[in-house]
């Protein structure tokens, strides 16, 4: 299981594994869904022509600039099936999606490993960037560590692929959980650089996975042709288009959505560091950490889940990821994990009392690749 959200086989657990709005679906949003199952006696508009223009109103591009898909992952296979490319590079650790897609069609992988005391993307990226790759894959925020890219640094990468002959597949699927969205986004750079490709999703900000809706923005015209024929027909739903045209009107809902993820994204924070559980500064609606203790098993047991990203290409046993949920889970996860490193510490105190020092070793026991220099593993 590469994803978080498996609620299907964890019954009854508080799902922190999956990175959705706390505040839920909007209520115009469900009863535009509801409203739309008058029509589902019909096929869907297999070009989404109305949600497009809609999307090229609010974003302030050209609506044929514009593909819609079932989900973001669905655009993520129609870009790879549309460039097959023969080589790609890819953060690590990074949502894994990108990687499997390019596996489907037998691309050569590299992966450019983040440093691991600070997970952020520096200037010695720049130095991999060359004309031997066909595309490079950011996340930003990136998933699952929270950290963003800083604006100076994305724009000489723009223009280092330009001048490479480099794709650039940008996922900004958690940038509208940050205050200066608009800044950040480069979907006003597409206009000028056609080989940027603009990953977007409603699911995280308007809580419908379920619905399944991403779309993606290029000015690259032949791109957007070959992704509409690289997947089959009629990919978005009658409920999901009327959901995404009733969805964009709501920025009151995300206005409100920001303020409430920062101050309890705030509130975990604090209290994690409390608990003396090592976290990383993140800007969007979830957490990355690392403990020694086995978390998610031990959260399991108390009816929570949460994401185990041990199996992220870059890291190893310990890491996880926790959504930024509304105030009462939050304050039940901050229970169970108090209880938890109670109880641990308790289990060493008596390991130390029957001879054994209990010494707990940190040492996250892997190297991490920043640029073409190897790294020392860290120890927290």
């Amino acid at each position: 299981m590469i994803h978080g959200g498996d609620i299907y086989r964890n019954a009854d657990c508080i799902d922190f594994s999956a990175n959705i709005n706390p505040l839920g679906t909007p209520e115009m949003v469900k009863k535009a869904m509801g409203d739309s199952l008058n029509q589902v006696h019909n096929y869907p508009d297999i070009s989404c022509e109305k949600l497009r223009e809609k999307l090229g109103q609010f974003h302030k591009v050209k609506p044929e600039h514009v593909i819609c898909g079932n989900g973001a992952a669905d655009i993520i296979y129609r870009y790879v099936y549309a460039l097959k490319p023969k080589s790609a590079l890819v953060l690590a650790p990074c949502f894994a999606e990108y990687e499997q897609a390019l596996h489907f069609v037998g691309t050569r992988v590299e992966h450019y490993v983040l440093d691991s005391n600070t997970f952020c993307l520096d200037e010695c990226f720049l130095d991999v960037l060359t004309q031997e790759l066909d595309v490079v894959f950011l996340c930003n925020p990136n998933n699952p560590t929270g950290k963003t890219i800083p604006q100076s640094l994305l724009l000489r990468m723009v223009e280092h692929c330009r001048k490479k002959q480099i794709r650039l597949f940008l996922d900004e699927c958690f940038l509208d959980f940050l205050e200066d969205e608009q800044e950040r986004s480069l979907v006003n750079q597409t206009l000028n650089y056609p080989h940027i490709f603009i990953l977007r999703s409603f699911t995280k900000m308007y809580g419908m996975p379920g619905i399944r809706l991403g779309y993606g923005i290029c000015t690259d015209t032949m791109v957007l042709s070959k992704m509409a024929d690289a997947g089959p027909p009629w990919s978005v739903s009658v409920p999901a288009q009327a959901a995404g045209v009733a969805a964009l009107p709501q920025q009151s809902f995300v206005k409100k959505t920001r303020c409430y993820v920062k101050k309890e994204r705030d509130y975990l924070t604090q209290q994690l560091s409390r608990l003396h559980i090592t976290f990383w500064e993140s800007s969007a609606n979830y957490i990355f950490l690392y403990d020694s203790v086995d978390l998610k098993e031990k959260l399991l047991e108390k009816g929570i889940l949460i994401r185990d990203c041990s199996n992220y290409v870059g890291l190893s046993k310990g890491y996880y990821r926790i959504a930024v949920k509304d105030r009462e889970s939050n304050q039940k996860l901050i229970t169970a994990l108090e209880n938890i490193k109670q109880n641990s510490v308790t289990s060493r105190e008596t390991q130390r009392i029957g001879g054994k020092d209990g010494k707990v070793n940190y040492d996250t026991g892997h190297h991490v690749k920043c640029g073409k220099k190897l790294v020392g593993g860290r120890t927290l």
